[in-house]
């Protein structure tokens, strides 16, 4: 069995978990997630904790028992607390507005660069040069986190660009003559 799976899950209070043989629901105050389950694991709810494991002896039920109970686990996370990215802008001129759902990016293009958000994220701006992305679901945050990053990724001469607020860049030396 994975190590992984072994561990159960505790259910935070104010976290209501709707099982049923294809599907699990996990709803909470920051919103309501959901996820299809396979014949390879079974998911048991008792004690205020959810357990997972393999259904059967293979190896792929074995490796599927610990990616379902990771996930779980982030949906259990996300409903109960939420996640969030943070953003900085590093460069002269950049600059962020948050508009509703609408992240409005001023990137020393000849344009402002418009970003909707996905249904379940919400986007601030504490500053000019901060981004703070946040919603439910980790895989969700996470992947609008890297496509705002990826309109204009830290270039490796001066470091300017979208980078994530922990993300070190490492500076290249200019070309001596």
């Amino acid at each position: 069995m994975s190590r992984v799976a072994k561990n159960p899950i505790p259910v935070p209070a104010g976290v209501e978990v709707n099982l049923t043989a294809a599907s699990i629901t996990v709803k909470g105050p920051q919103g309501v997630l959901s996820q299809g389950l396979t014949s390879l694991v079974m998911v048991e709810h008792a004690n205020g904790n959810l357990q997972v494991s393999p259904a059967n002896d293979g190896t792929a039920a074995n490796a599927m028992s610990g990616t379902t109970r990771a996930l779980l686990a982030n949906m259990i996370h996300g409903v109960a607390k939420g996640f969030e990215k943070k953003l900085t802008l590093v460069g002269v001129g950049y600059r962020a507005q948050a508009q509703g759902s609408k992240l409005s990016l001023s990137l020393g293009f000849s344009h402002p660069v418009e970003h909707v958000m996905p249904e379940g994220v919400k986007v601030e701006t504490p500053s000019q040069t901060e981004i703070l992305i946040k919603g439910a679901d980790k895989q969700r945050v996470g992947q609008v986190a890297a496509y705002v990053r990826a309109y204009r990724s830290p270039e490796p001469y001066k470091g300017k660009g979208v980078r994530y607020a922990d993300e070190v860049v490492s500076l290249k030396e200019t070309k001596k003559k």
